[in-house]
Formats: C-alpha cells, structure tokens, sequence
C-alpha cells in the first residue's frame, strides 16, 4: 500500500506518533516488494515463539496472519547516533495551509513528520537521536540518546514547532549551523531539513555546511521546497501581491512577466547548491511538500548503509 494513502486514512488523527509509525509500518511492509528487501533484516527478523520467553516482543499482527506465534528480533545494540536539524525560520511556514489541509502539507509540517518517521524507525532500530531546531535563535537542542523518555521529549518538541506563529522569524542558518556542528561531538549522521532561503554569502553558507561534516560526520540535506509555487512558479497572470513572510516586504508584479527569469535564477541556485553538496560529499535531496516521505526514508536507509 502506498504511503500516502495511508496517510489519507488516518489523516483525521493528529498525533504525531501515531502517524509516524503508521508511515514506517508502511513502507516496511512495502520493502518485501522492493528492490530495497534486503534492508528489512537491518530492521528486525522474526523467530519461533517458543513456550515460556517474554511475550514482550511477540509480533501480533503476524499473528493475525499466520495464526502462528513470532517474536521480533532486534539488533541489541545502538549502531547510529543521529542528529536531526530542522530550520523553523517563517518561510518554513509556507504555503499558509487553507481548510481541509493537513499539517503536513506545509513545509514545516512536511519536516516535522519526516523527522518523527527517522525516530520511529531509528527508535526501532535502537539507534540514538539528538534534534537542533533554529531560525534567528538557536531554538532547542537535545543531545543524541535512546532512551523512551528522551524520544517522548524530541516528539513534544516537534509537535510545538506546528503552531502556526505569526512572529517574523529569519534564518541565521550560517551562525547556527556552526553552532550545531560544534555540539556534535561523536561521529554521527546529520539530517537538516531546510528550504535553503538564506540571503548572503553563499560562500559562508556553504561553509557552515562543510563544517557539520568535522569528525567525519555523514550529512543529509533535505532540501524542502514547495514544487508548484517556489519552483514552478505556478500562478495566473492576474497582478499578485507577493510577501517576504520574513522581513514583511511587499512587490506587486505580473507573475507571466518574471516567470522565466525567476525559473531560470532558481534553477541555477539548485544547480549550484546541488554541486557544492556533492563537491563537498553531502547527501544532497530536494524534496517537496507533496512527495511520499518514502523517498526520505530510502534515503535514509541508503545513506546509514554507506555510513558503516
């Protein structure tokens, strides 16, 4: 079953958890069928349930399947240590969702459940988790753990970070992405998710990436965009006011009349931002907001592979 109908079906709940574990239960069950089968043993195998063990583990869905008693086998100790970056700045906030949207059709909303789906998976995988969240501030930061209270506290956060606030906040993603890497201290895998809209050098910014890569640290960026509006520029031609939802500045424009030189310039700043992240050995994946968080997840599995 595709992730995104199943999505669709527990859309009604807004329990992050739930969600979370609803997509990774899905796109597990999806692996038999994929060329990515081999990656389901790294997850968890299956043995006889033999009279007298801990039913703790006992797979009861199997159960209702097979009508035979399995228990879950899980790799005993913490493989990973993996850092979750999430840019909070306004421009996360976009698109501003309409009635009968859900909170993940946003690319903040999108972010916070990608994230929740890596902990659920990472949490079954008894890898340890640490979450950076910045904007203009460095917002919160949780060292890596594995701990049950410690994923509990990183899934409140996330849940926060759905509000909607209407404070203008603007991204510092250079001064705290140096930040970040200066906290990391053990070698670990590091996953920002980020539109990327930060005005300035380049230069610097692309040098505060390089810097979460110290002590060998495997970085993922997912690079989150809006594909109809922020990079197809998809609008009639009515005049459009449009608002810098960070600095509040406003441009009344023709949309037809900048379209293609718009495409053109954002299209050679992926190009470009693309490039540095593979110069410089960073997992770079643009993912939009409409996207089944499948991709996230093969990602995350190809990249753990290569990690070793």
């Amino acid at each position: 079953m595709k992730i995104e109908s199943q999505i669709e079906k527990i859309s009604s709940f807004q329990h992050l958890e739930l969600l979370a574990n609803q997509v990774v239960e899905g796109f597990i069950s999806g692996m038999h069928k994929s060329p990515f089968h081999g990656f389901s043993a790294e997850f968890a195998e299956h043995k006889v349930y033999n009279t007298g063990e801990s039913t703790k583990h006992i797979d009861w869905k199997l159960f209702a399947k097979t009508d035979r008693l399995y228990t879950k086998c899980f790799e005993e100790e913490t493989n990973l240590r993996c850092h979750i970056i999430i840019d909070n700045s306004s421009s996360m906030h976009y698109p501003k969702l309409k009635n009968g949207q859900q909170f993940y059709e946003s690319k903040i909303g999108f972010s916070v459940l990608a994230s929740a789906v890596l902990m659920n998976l990472l949490k079954k995988q008894r890898d340890a988790v640490g979450l950076s969240v910045f904007s203009d501030s460095y917002e919160y930061y949780a060292p890596e753990k594995g701990s049950e209270r410690h994923h509990r506290m990183i899934l409140n956060k996330l849940e926060e970070l759905l509000d909607d606030s209407k404070e203008k906040k603007q991204t510092d993603t250079i001064t705290y992405l140096h930040q970040i890497a200066e906290k990391i201290h053990r070698r670990s895998m590091i996953i920002l998710f980020t539109d990327m809209f930060q005005g300035g050098n380049e230069e610097a910014l692309f040098n505060a990436l390089q810097h979460l890569k110290h002590d060998k640290h495997k970085v993922v960026l997912f690079h989150v965009i809006d594909n109809e509006t922020e990079l197809k520029f998809d609008f009639d031609n009515a005049p459009r006011k449009f608002i810098d939802v960070e600095t509040g500045d406003e441009v009344v424009i023709f949309a037809d009349n900048v379209k293609e030189e718009y495409k053109k310039q954002v299209g050679d700043y992926f190009k470009k931002l693309a490039m540095t992240c593979a110069q410089n050995k960073i997992k770079y994946i643009p993912v939009g907001v409409a996207e089944s968080f499948e991709k996230i997840l093969v990602a995350y599995l190809i990249e753990k592979q290569k990690f070793g």
